[in-house]
Order: C-alpha cells, then structure tokens, then sequence
C-alpha cells in the first residue's frame, strides 16, 4: 500500500502528465523518448518533499527539461547513425489540438524540423520562453543558466527559427482543402493534380530509418517530387489506400498497403499550394497513431 506522501506525489504528477509529456516531445521530436523522460523525472519527483514545492507545476517543468536537455544530447549521437532524414515523431491528436492555433503551430512537423537546427540548450530555452511561456527565472533555473544568458540564448533561437520558419499564415481548412486534393490525386495518379496541389519548391523528406525503403536524401522540385509519388503508386497499384487523418495537430494521410500501415504523411502548407511532405515508414516511429496523444500548453 503506498503511503501517504507517494499518493500525493503520484496525483500532482498525474495532474501535470499531459503538460510535461508536451514539454518533453517538443524538446525532443520523440514520443518514445519524451515517455522515457517522463518516467525519469517521475523517479526523481518522488524522493522529493512535495509538500516543501511552492510551485509544483514549476519544480515539474525544471525537472522534465533537465531530463529532456540529457535525453537530446545522447540522441544527437543516434541521430548522426541515423540511415536517411530524421523525422519528428508523428502524433495522432484530438481536434481540441487543431482548435488551439499555438499548440497546433508548435506541433507542427516543419516547425519541428526547424528545432531540430538548435543547439540543445538553444531548443530548450525556445520551447518553454515561445511555446509554453515560461519566465525567464524559470527557464534559467531549469537549463542552469543566468536569466542574462538565458535572454541572449532566447534571442538568439528566436532570430534562428525566425529566419527558417514558414512564414505564410495557413488556416486549418486551407490546409485541409490541400491535403484533401492530394489525397485524391493521389487515388487517381493523376500527374497534372499532383502539379496543381503542389509548389513548385515542394520538398517531400521521407524517413524509413533503414528499415523500410525511403529516400536516402531530401527530393526537391514539383517534378521530381511528382515522378517520386508516381513511381511509388506504379509499384503499388490498387494495395495503397489512403485516409485522412489529424497528425500533430494538422491534416494528414494515413497509408496502407494491403491493409496494413505503411506510413503518415504530414504536410506544409503555403498559398494554398504543399510546399513540403514529410513522409515517415520507419515502424518504430508509428507507434502512436493508433490512439489520440493527449497534449497541452497549460
């Protein structure tokens, strides 16, 4: 039977668990690592005297980014081995996700892969100052900086995301309304839909992690990116399906071969056009499609 102290413990965490879950994924990219932080900065919250926490919410932020911050340097190293692009995790997401504009931003898969260009300390103090809105004391205390520091790393990453972020505002339904004539393009195979949905600078990464078959390098152009698609749906015929889905907050494609899960494809959206498609097969990375992730800023 646990005792009184751990229960307490226990509650406060399981309060905050969608919260830090979000904190860790957006440091991270991985959902399976951002649940291994998780069960780490459990650990240590439990040998601590929550009834001395001023700010509990606080003290469990501090202690998930700290986490978080050792988790992305040893996955900085499994990066570099990495076989092909490294795609962020996809997540399958409630609509309340989609609804929130700034989460939904945040989550997105091309912000993401912009993170992915900070230095650890750089991404952590981006994610809780822009994202979560954590003070700068805060934020200082958990990365174990100055906040003079912290405020000159702050500026510094926003400088950084800010010049390789995209920069058209998209509605949701815009991005629906792409996602929806992909879709059908893609049943049709028809090669002059796929050139009116996508830009011309469309860039389609695909990350099969060495074990599914993908491109070892980004393909860059609207006709490249169209002989891409269609020499894939050539090889597949009439097993490939596709199905809308919601993946980090924005629309998505699930596709199946036979049945069977293939891949999500997430994508960027801007003047009405997909300028990129992120395309992830690498099974390991699919683990959570099946059931809505429950995330929060709050």
């Amino acid at each position: 039977m646990s005792d009184p102290a751990t229960t307490a413990a226990t509650e406060t965490f399981l309060a905050h668990r969608n919260l830090l879950f979000t904190v860790a994924y957006e440091m991270l990219g991985s959902a399976a690592d951002a649940e291994d932080v998780l069960q780490e900065s459990w650990l240590r919250w439990v040998q601590v005297e929550v009834g001395q926490v001023s700010d509990q919410r606080a003290y469990l932020v501090r202690i998930t980014t700290r986490q978080a911050l050792n988790r992305l340097r040893t996955m900085k190293r499994r990066k570099e081995a990495y076989v092909g692009p490294w795609l962020p995790e996809p997540l399958l997401t409630a609509p309340d996700v989609a609804e929130d504009v700034e989460l939904a931003d945040s989550m997105s898969m091309a912000l993401m892969l912009v993170l992915e260009t900070l230095a650890p300390t750089e991404r952590a103090v981006f994610v809780l100052r822009e994202v979560f809105d954590v003070g700068y004391d805060e934020i200082a205390d958990a990365v174990g900086k100055s906040q003079a520091a912290v405020r000159q790393i702050a500026h510094r990453a926003r400088a950084h995301v800010a010049a390789r972020r995209p920069r058209s505002a998209v509605s949701a339904s815009q991005t629906r309304a792409a996602v929806q004539s992909f879709q059908k393009a893609m049943e049709t195979g028809d090669p002059q839909r796929l050139l009116d949905v996508l830009a011309p600078e469309v860039v389609l990464m695909s990350d099969g992690g060495g074990v599914k078959r993908a491109a070892q390098r980004p393909v860059t152009g609207v006709d490249t990116v169209v002989r891409y698609i269609l020499s894939g749906i050539d090889k597949l015929g009439a097993a490939l399906t596709c199905e809308p889905t919601t993946v980090n907050g924005h629309a998505a494609l699930l596709l199946c071969v036979g049945g069977e899960v293939e891949g999500v494809m997430a994508f960027a959206v801007g003047g009405g056009r997909i300028t990129g498609i992120y395309f992830v097969l690498n099974p390991q990375k699919l683990t959570h499609i099946d059931a809505e992730t429950a995330l929060t800023l709050r």
